[in-house]
């Protein structure tokens, strides 16, 4: 296997680079104007590795030194949900690590099915970019190849993942809508009854 980053220190936390591939092309999008995050080296995969090797790749590290597994590299982790769901029951069976999902939230229109129970008892929190409050601008926004779809079936999986999963956070970048756009994202979170969180904007 040629030498691709599969595995990253980032923030105290150990990231999952899973795959290149998303269903989005996000005008706000790193990968953009980046190929690494903070000396990680090169995101971009030579090929998608199997969860056996994302598996291996765990001796080259300290575990004990991670707050978090985080599944986020350059793509949408849940375009690889089978071989996700692996690797985070492995790291649940041999790591006292908590396990975390960063998403998009279109998972269900990726893989064609409802894809909340199957975190259950694997995954301990599933981050959501929301990105806006409004359905245009979030198509907008996201260039989803979903297009209308996207956003409702993003709220619906956020409301329907909450059921397996005990931490479920929908996330805006700062500076990126208004404060009046935050406080309706506000609203949103809590009638689906999930967390909201303003993460910072990195360039």
């Amino acid at each position: 296997m040629k030498d691709m980053t599969i595995l990253y220190p980032y923030h105290g936390n150990l990231y999952v680079n899973l795959t290149n591939r998303c269903p989005c092309r996000c005008t706000f999008c790193l990968r953009q104007g980046r190929d690494e995050m903070d000396g990680s080296g090169s995101l971009w995969l030579e090929r998608e590795p199997s969860a056996a090797e994302v598996i291996a790749e765990f001796a080259k590290f300290d575990m004990t030194a991670f707050g978090e597994l985080v599944f986020c590299g350059f793509g949408e982790p849940t375009e690889r949900l089978d071989t996700l769901l692996e690797v985070a029951q492995y790291v649940k069976a041999h790591f006292a690590l908590p396990v975390r999902v960063n998403t998009n939230g279109l998972g269900d229109l990726i893989n064609g099915k409802s894809t909340a129970p199957l975190y259950e008892g694997k995954v301990d929190t599933v981050s959501i970019s929301l990105n806006t409050p409004d359905a245009d601008e979030y198509l907008r926004l996201t260039r989803s190849r979903f297009g209308q779809s996207s956003f409702p079936a993003l709220l619906r999986f956020a409301g329907e993942v909450k059921k397996y999963v005990k931490n479920v956070v929908l996330t805006t970048v700062s500076t990126t809508i208004t404060p009046e756009q935050e406080e309706r994202c506000r609203a949103i979170c809590a009638e689906l009854g999930v967390s909201y969180r303003i993460r910072p904007y990195e360039d």
